[in-house]
């Protein structure tokens, strides 16, 4: 698998763009903003978008979804749990963050334990709650996307609808730092880092 990572949009949100390099097929994850720059990278690789994965449906993260559906005709890909924020401007906070609306309905939900073909590379979803009731993070091999759940460092907030520090705390022990401590973490915002870093030195989880 191959990966690009773009801080996108006002918020830096990380999208990450990863494909098959036998296939040239790929999955956008959080396309956060700024889709002139998204679609270039796209374009430079001779990409097939066919996933568009949100971590979670917030604002930051979602920015460039509308404009990269309609240049990709990839299907959107977000939890069960945050179907409905995605399609509510009030829900995903796209009313107050950034500079437009985005109201837009999934093509499918997806669950903990699912697992998506991209070509000929396994990505697994892992339900990690506490953010939001549906944030996720994604798996192929070594590697961990955990959107706005666990940061280098840090965690996700939980002030917002749907958060929880206890539920947030409890989906980063029992079902990321349980991963081998070489799991590499690329995370919503920030630098990446990795399982054994984060066991050793995050203030949260000490």
């Amino acid at each position: 698998m191959q990966m690009i990572r773009m801080p996108l949009g006002i918020y830096q949100a990380n999208c990450y763009i990863i494909w098959d390099e036998d296939t040239d097929i790929a999955a956008v994850i959080d396309p956060g903003g700024d889709f002139e720059s998204l679609k270039y990278a796209i374009d430079k690789k001779g990409l097939n978008v066919k996933y568009i994965i949100l971590t979670h449906a917030h604002a930051d993260h979602i920015g460039a979804l509308d404009e990269l559906k309609e240049y990709s005709d990839a299907k959107i890909l977000v939890h069960h749990d945050d179907y409905e924020m995605l399609k509510d401007k009030r829900k995903n906070h796209s009313n107050m963050m950034g500079n437009k609306i985005i109201e837009l309905e999934a093509d499918e939900r997806i669950k903990d334990g699912d697992k998506i073909l991209i070509g000929n590379t396994e990505l697994y979803i892992i339900h990690t709650p506490g953010h939001s009731e549906g944030s996720i993070c994604i798996r192929s091999e070594n590697l961990l996307f955990t959107g706005d759940t666990l940061f280098a460092g840090s965690i996700g907030r939980t002030d917002l609808e749907g958060g929880s520090f206890v539920e947030i705390i409890k989906s980063i022990k029992n079902k990321i730092i349980i991963l081998p401590d070489e799991t590499k973490i690329y995370p919503g915002h920030g630098p990446s880092t990795t399982v054994a870093i984060e066991k050793e030195n995050n203030p949260f989880l000490i």
